[in-house]
């Protein structure tokens, strides 16, 4: 196979971007600003649930549970996309996985 060949796909895929060393993975500061700031009402909620009148532990439960479901069906669905998306425009599956930017 010639060589203009087998860069045709590198070039077309690519786009000559690089990696981001260092800026990709779990905590950054938009999970930060997440955690710390956007998900205080769900916090506030959580602990009514249990600390408020009248309290009903097995909603609460039964409401952390739906909660959990839906936070890992949110993450695992997203990581997967990430890797699928990095494996089809970038070469390969993103940094926590494999190296930094295209083999």
């Amino acid at each position: 196979m010639s060589p203009a060949l087998t860069t045709i796909p590198t070039e077309l895929l690519y786009h000559g971007y690089d990696g981001t060393a260092g800026f990709t993975g779990f905590p950054n500061e938009g999970t930060w600003v997440i955690f710390a700031i956007i998900l205080v009402p769900v916090y506030i909620m959580l602990a009514a649930w249990f600390l408020g009148k009248p309290r009903d532990t097995s909603s609460g439960l039964l409401g952390v549970g739906y909660l959990v479901g839906l936070t890992t069906s949110m993450w695992v669905g997203m990581f997967i996309l990430t890797v699928l998306i990095g494996v089809v425009f970038y070469g390969g599956p993103p940094e926590p996985i494999s190296s930094v930017g295209p083999p």
